[in-house]
């Protein structure tokens, strides 16, 4: 799945803990997982050091886009 970078660590920074970053990388079993979880808190940790992750080691194309294997 591609998805724009730059909107996937916005999403991933602010909506993190409900796992709105997932849903719109198309991974809705991990998307449920972070949105069940959300009221424990670590979701939002785990999003927020995904989103670093993918800020620092994933490389966008000439467009923008990062590509997720399904």
């Amino acid at each position: 799945m591609k998805v724009n970078k730059a909107i996937y660590v916005i999403v991933a920074l602010f909506l993190g803990g409900l796992g709105i970053h997932k849903f719109y990388a198309d991974k809705f079993g991990q998307g449920l997982l972070h949105l069940l979880f959300f009221w424990t808190g670590i979701p939002t940790i785990i999003s927020i050091i995904h989103a670093i992750i993918i800020i620092f080691t994933k490389k966008a194309d000439k467009d923008g886009y990062i590509v997720f294997p399904k």
